[in-house]
């Protein structure tokens, strides 16, 4: 435990990301495989449910320490971060009595996570408070902070998924790829799975589940295809969906997201769309909800009624019905094609689903469309096709190069995301909230309204991002002088500034005060010269509205 506390420190403390690698990859080749294995889980964020709230830490240390919960709360509200609170107050604060500690902190990272962490989170009440507060003696400052993050399953220390994987990479003398792979679908820490996880040569054991790590698009640069003819690239739209895999192994049928979870149970008719496929077979696509007599998908809303459901009803999958449109073919016959240019594999998709849809009787089979390539003439028309996006029900445009391998995360150059000019509205500020983390003490979560019929302004959406540091700092010494009125944590203010919102899209909702949900609100830019009568209506709301599908 004191390694990996040492190494939250030092990587807190480092300042630019080559530092960060070495300082990961030194601990890897230091630490044990059992205490490794733990390290890379919570490193990668997977650390799985937390074991005490955040609440309940809150009340342990209220208790052992006498402090108000004003003081607390303040002191929380300064540093944005539970555990840090409680490692800074305890320190100054705890009460000394107590039995004599036990030498807890002296054990590896992985017995603090498969033994003694769990069996705090087993006991209730005094006895577990009793339990913490004897721990939370025993530990030094770093070491207490990380023992509260590890609790609250709030570990965060700045490092992406990325840094990690390139530093375990160095440290096993492997490609970046080859363990993004082995790690994708999941990992179970254990000294046996970070052995595995290292070896020089894959043994053929690897899960039938496991899907690939997805190659994703960046943001167009246009000026990166002045020189390039348009002939050499693939033009596709940008489905408004989720990214998924769909395998066909080992006589078994698999279907993943985009954010590593299996997601079977959602879509079970798109399992039984895998059943029909030839066994080694893994599309990557597009999960839609979209009848099967619609031109074009329905709204994104539409999909999130399918997301999270373990059981979809009949009815429910009969009136929101999924479809998989798949846009990439990566292993076929059990061998993988993404060292192959996406040319062939796409002719090898093609050849794949004209021969399902020829094969196979099973309705199920309408379930797998391939997503249509656009023809492009010249880079002249490639704005008027965007702008036709939205008619289709998509997002954009894809752009992809015909010579282009499958590759692993984002690498710019290959592929390339084209999306719609967000739709936009000028709204007024209404109430303001502080944030977290290092904006703590500022009011950096917004609720924006609009004008109703009646000349109400009526709350239509929130956000949290999209001004300068600078703003943020003016905005919240405006909110202070301005408010009128407190609700808890909350703070309406005087209804006068104007911000331009911008948003992928809107949806009616029963749930909002509006009627409308929106879509990915983010502030664009403040208004200052405009006053708060010309902000925009809910009747330009209402225009806006996706088209029903």
């Amino acid at each position: 435990m004191r390694r990996f506390a040492a190494l939250y420190r030092d990587l807190d403390a480092s300042g630019g990301t080559a530092a960060r690698v070495a300082t990961l990859a030194a601990y890897f080749a230091a630490a044990e495989p059992a205490e490794a294995a733990w390290a890379l889980q919570v490193l990668l964020g997977k650390q799985g449910r937390r074991l005490i709230t955040a609440r309940r830490l809150r009340e342990i240390c209220l208790q052992g320490s006498g402090l108000p919960e004003w003081l607390f709360d303040d002191c929380y509200r300064q540093v944005g971060d539970s555990a840090e609170t409680i490692a800074l107050l305890w320190q100054q604060h705890a009460d000394p009595s107590g039995p004599d500690p036990s030498p807890e902190p002296l054990q590896p990272l992985d017995l603090w996570m498969e033994t003694l962490l769990p069996r705090l989170a087993a006991l209730e009440g005094e006895a577990q408070a009793e339990a913490v507060q004897a721990l939370w003696r025993q530990l030094p400052p770093d070491e207490l902070l990380v023992c509260n993050k590890l609790l609250t399953g709030g570990f965060r220390v700045g490092v992406g998924e990325g840094l990690v994987i390139r530093a375990l990479a160095r440290h096993a003398g492997l490609e970046e790829a080859q363990l993004r792979h082995r790690l994708m679908g999941g990992f179970t820490a254990s000294a046996a799975a970070f052995e595995q996880l290292l070896q020089g040569e894959d043994d053929g054991t690897a899960a039938l589940s496991r899907p690939y790590p997805f190659f994703l698009a960046s943001p167009l640069d246009a000026r990166r295809l002045e020189d390039s003819d348009p002939g050499d690239w693939q033009l596709e739209w940008k489905w408004d969906g989720i990214r998924g895999q769909l395998i066909r192994r080992g006589g078994e049928s698999f279907l993943w997201s985009r954010g590593e979870e299996l997601i079977n149970a959602a879509f079970p008719e798109l399992l039984t769309l895998a059943d029909l496929l030839a066994d080694g077979t893994v599309l990557d696509g597009e999960i839609l909800v979209w009848p099967p007599q619609a031109p074009h998908p329905a709204p994104f809303a539409a999909l999130q009624r399918r997301l999270g459901r373990k059981a979809p009803s009949a009815r429910l999958r009969q009136s929101h019905p999924a479809t998989f449109v798949a846009y990439d073919l990566l292993e076929a016959e059990g061998h993988d094609r993404r060292p192959h240019p996406l040319s062939q594999r796409r002719a090898a998709l093609d050849t794949l689903i004209q021969a399902l849809s020829q094969a196979a009787s099973a309705p199920e089979a309408g379930l797998l469309r391939l997503s249509p390539v656009l023809a492009l003439p010249s880079w002249e028309a490639l704005e008027a096709l965007r702008n036709n996006a939205r008619a289709v029900g998509a997002e954009g445009l894809m752009l992809k190069s015909l010579a282009s391998p499958y590759l692993a995360g984002r690498r710019r150059g290959a592929w390339w995301k084209h999306k719609l000019e967000p739709l936009r509205l000028d709204a007024v500020l209404l109430y303001a909230q502080a944030g977290s983390g290092r904006r703590a003490n500022l009011y950096t979560d917004y609720t924006f309204g609009l004008w109703n019929g009646e000349g109400q302004l009526v709350s239509f959406a929130k956000a949290y991002s999209g001004l300068t540091d600078a703003e943020i700092e003016e905005l919240d010494r405006w909110i202070r002088r301005h408010t009128t009125e407190r609700f808890g944590p909350v703070r309406a203010v005087a209804p006068q500034q104007v911000f331009e919102l911008a948003f992928e899209g809107l949806q009616p909702s029963r749930r909002h005060r509006s009627g409308i949900a929106v879509r990915f609100p983010r502030i664009s830019r403040w208004r200052k010269e405009k006053p708060a009568s010309e902000a925009d209506t809910l009747d330009a709301a209402l225009a806006l509205l996706d088209p029903p599908s």
